[in-house]
């Protein structure tokens, strides 16, 4: 590695933990667009620690227990650029699962094709408006695909410029 922003490994992950998403949400929107607001925040997702709920006997019956000699890390490279990204469809704005599903697909492949156009940090896509019912009358049309789709693109490319 050179050290140029090109040559940096870059993570692309997914927000999945409540603390997150209340973080991000709780940032002003770096974009919005008719259907949709775009939110950013620079860092990483809050650490987890696992801890068991009991005390784990670690004496075996049948043998000794095996040593480890060093601990598994599960943390990015030093160095890294991280990208996590998440979305969030409210019912009340899309009724239906397939919507719904639909929706998250689309956000998904945007952040697939444009995240390594995107600096690091946590980025959430949320529907705020719902989608006319009267111009798309199917629950998962391919129309309604390609409009929120064309709708995330420039709400990306916006929050880039």
């Amino acid at each position: 590695m050179d050290g140029s922003p090109d040559s940096e490994l870059r993570l692309m992950d997914r927000i999945v933990h409540k603390a997150d998403f209340e973080r991000v949400l709780a940032t002003r929107s770096r974009s919005r667009s008719v259907h949709f607001a775009l939110h950013h925040l620079a860092g990483a997702p809050v650490p987890r620690t696992w801890s068991p709920r009991t005390a784990i006997d670690t004496e075996l019956s049948t043998s000794s227990a095996p040593s480890c000699p060093q601990a598994v890390d599960d943390s990015p490279a030093q160095g890294a650029l991280g990208l996590w990204f998440g979305c969030v469809v409210p019912k009340r704005h899309a009724r239906r699962a397939v919507t719904r599903t639909l929706l998250k697909r689309q956000v998904r492949s945007v952040f697939q094709r444009l995240g390594p156009t995107l600096p690091g940090g946590l980025w959430l896509v949320r529907l705020r408006a719902p989608f006319a019912k009267q111009d798309f009358i199917s629950a998962a049309s391919v129309r309604l695909a390609e409009a929120a789709r064309s709708e995330i693109e420039a709400l990306l490319a916006r929050a880039v410029a």
